[in-house]
């Protein structure tokens, strides 16, 4: 494994996602990844990798020199569920000892036809090395 993108959203029916995809070095989702669905009246749903597809509509390129994905469609197909997640602002990287990529999102599309609107958080690590020691100097001089 070399990182994973994790999703919580809140949707505006009251429904709440969790996601996991545990990335391969080749880019496919480890079979250990997973998700609940908690419905807006109901028990909670746990979802296997093979119930989420999940997929990459844009990218960002980070000051550093980092490629994130920026924009994804993620459906769940058993729950009627299509979903476009977009970063409210794309630049959240955070340039600590070990960089990732992690902040708020907005979500629009249809949960059994019906239009859904909603919130969340995403957090994507492994797509940048560890910083150099020069990296964290020339931030601390720059803030």
């Amino acid at each position: 494994m070399v990182g994973w993108d994790w999703f919580a959203f809140q949707l505006s029916d009251g429904g709440e996602l969790m996601n996991y995809q545990l990335r391969n070095k080749d880019g496919s989702a480890d079979p250990f990844s997973a998700g609940t669905w908690n419905p807006p009246a109901g028990d909670a749903v746990h979802l296997s990798r093979e119930d989420v597809k999940l997929e990459v509509l844009d990218t960002w390129k980070s000051p550093r020199g980092t490629k994130y994905p920026s924009r994804w469609r993620l459906q769940v197909p058993r729950l009627s569920l299509d979903l476009t997640v977009t970063p409210r602002l794309e630049n959240q990287e955070l340039p600590v000892s070990v960089r990732y990529w992690e902040g708020a999102v907005s979500l629009e599309g249809t949960r059994e036809g019906k239009p859904v609107q909603g919130r969340g958080y995403v957090e994507l690590t492994g797509y940048a090395d560890a910083l150099k020691p020069e990296d964290s100097t020339t931030r601390s001089r720059t803030q």
